[in-house]
């Protein structure tokens, strides 16, 4: 292990000799000083992994000091020992960003359980997030092999996230690769769940998961309450994993009432699984009640203009109450700006639904601009883009402003997104459409293996615009290419993050409430 430098500074350091001395023995290396200039100056010579201060020193007192050393090098460990028990003493010492605070007189041992959960906090971590995740390993390898039902591949997917975003804090490549190993078995699985499951759920929706077209009907219009708004807010293409980046941020002024999931229709598309959520529909039912609404893939013009329209028809033909509610769809930041100053303007509805487009904008920039794709090249910095994305946002701004009101808060998608990296080669004709992850059209020509056809669109309840017409869906994390210009194709897309198929990513997706703290 690399040797632990420490600096210590306390008038009476002569006092603390048997202290210096346990240190030594356990293999940290201690440089004592007796005031803060000389504490300065050292730290300006040598390299210190923490530092502690006796905060009653002449000349500098440990906290002028503690500030000077922090302005230079924030990122120090700083512990600050003191006599004095006064509460200001602790507020002013914490506002400087303490890293401990410690009251005299002190035990050796008090002191290497400081450095221990400050210095050698990583290291033990890492070796304990190792180990059970080596534990664990096994037990899910073995569930991976069982007859699992909807609810418990969610209870899969949900560990698998767990084990992503606990592993990617170590630097350890070997447990990385394992993990995305299990992550692909997993994909396998599931997608085989999916073929032999998914068309029998519509056929006998009690017998499935809660799925798009259901999920204001069973989640939404029965949570809501007298005289308390529901702010309904949807941010498009957001994967369970970047839920819980922003929830870490959300729970600061919000509690979670209910950690939910629900399974996207396919195409796990927006044009699908959107328009499913606002009209309580699934794509066939759209056509045939909305036939000037619904678009299908063939037809030029946005596929998503008329769900404000969809909404109220759904709210009318089951809510069956009354219900004064508003409808948004931010695209701009200027669009999340006017929202955030006019929320006020909001709370005499009964809801409110605001739909966040940014992160599908993200993950389309990701594929079309090489900067994006420098800054998110791995599930890592996918994350962290969206966490810095919400942190800066005008929606986290709304959400501070709701978190003062008596609210109910939902916090859901349409569908999430996987990173493809197996081309997959298909042939159509020129009106097949152009998603990477699903193919809709006649004398589709594929790799079968590769793909989870449904011959007849009417048994998935989804739009037949031929009588050849079929569905094809890409699964785990393939992507359709066509053979034409085939190399070009692949360099362009590959790793890049898509959505329309089957993975656990895509179709197991966060519906969160909240309530104000």
């Amino acid at each position: 292990m690399q040797e632990t430098n420490i600096l210590w500074a306390d008038d009476e350091i002569d006092l603390l000799k048997p202290h210096i001395l346990f240190l030594n023995e356990k293999g940290y290396k201690v440089k004592t000083v007796t005031n803060g200039n000389d504490a300065l100056e050292c730290f300006k010579k040598e390299n210190f992994d923490i530092v502690f201060l006796d905060e009653n020193m002449p000349g500098l007192t440990g906290l002028e000091t503690l500030a000077q050393i922090k302005a230079g090098n924030p990122d120090v460990p700083i512990v600050l020992i003191t006599k004095n028990e006064e509460e200001y003493l602790m507020e002013d010492a914490i506002g400087f960003k303490i890293d401990d605070y410690l009251i005299k007189p002190v035990n050796p041992k008090q002191i290497l359980l400081t450095i221990k959960k400050l210095i050698d906090n990583k290291r033990l971590v890492n070796e304990k997030t190792s180990m059970a995740y080596q534990q664990d390993f096994r037990t899910l390898g073995m569930t991976l092999n069982e007859n699992l039902s909807f609810s418990e591949w969610a209870d899969v997917y949900k560990k698998l996230v767990f084990w992503e975003l606990s592993l990617e804090k170590l630097e350890d490549a070997g447990m990385h690769e394992i993990l995305t190993m299990q992550k692909s078995e997993a994909n396998v699985q599931f997608s085989k769940f999916i073929e032999k499951n998914y068309v029998s759920w519509f056929k006998n929706p009690e017998s499935g998961p809660i799925t798009s077209n259901q999920l204001f009907k069973k989640k939404v219009f029965p949570s809501m309450e007298a005289n308390k708004p529901t702010f309904f807010i949807l941010i498009d293409n957001l994967r369970y994993d970047q839920w819980k980046m922003i929830n870490s941020i959300l729970t600061d002024y919000y509690r979670v009432d209910e950690e939910d999931n629900y399974y996207s229709i396919l195409p796990t598309a927006t044009q699908y699984a959107r328009n499913a959520i606002f009209s309580g529909l699934m794509p066939s039912e759209m056509e045939k009640r909305f036939p000037d609404m619904w678009q299908n893939d063939e037809d030029e013009g946005g596929k998503n203009l008329f769900e404000e329209k969809f909404l109220a028809d759904q709210i009318q033909r089951i809510y069956r109450k009354e219900c004064k509610y508003s409808y948004h769809k931010v695209l701009t930041f200027e669009q999340g700006k006017d929202i955030t100053e006019n929320i006020n303007n909001l709370m005499g509805n009964d809801l409110n639904v605001i739909v966040y487009n940014f992160v599908d904008m993200l993950s389309h920039a990701r594929t079309d601009m090489a900067m994006i794709r420098e800054l998110a090249n791995d599930e890592a910095a996918y994350r962290s883009l969206t966490l810095s994305w919400f942190e800066h946002s005008p929606l986290l701004e709304a959400l501070k402003k709701l978190s003062q009101k008596n609210i109910k808060l939902i916090i859901t998608t349409d569908h999430g997104t996987i990173r493809v990296k197996s081309p997959s080669k298909v042939i159509g004709d020129r009106n097949t459409n152009s998603n990477l992850r699903y193919k809709q059209g006649k004398n589709l020509n594929f790799i079968s293996k590769d793909v989870f056809q449904i011959k007849n669109p009417q048994d998935a309840m989804l739009p037949k615009l031929h009588m050849s017409s079929s569905y094809i869906f890409a699964k785990e994390d393939g992507y359709f290419v066509y053979p034409n210009n085939y190399n070009q194709f692949v360099n362009y897309f590959n790793e890049t993050f898509q959505h329309g198929g089957i993975s656990l990513e895509e179709m197991i997706v966060p519906y969160v409430t909240y309530s104000p703290r």
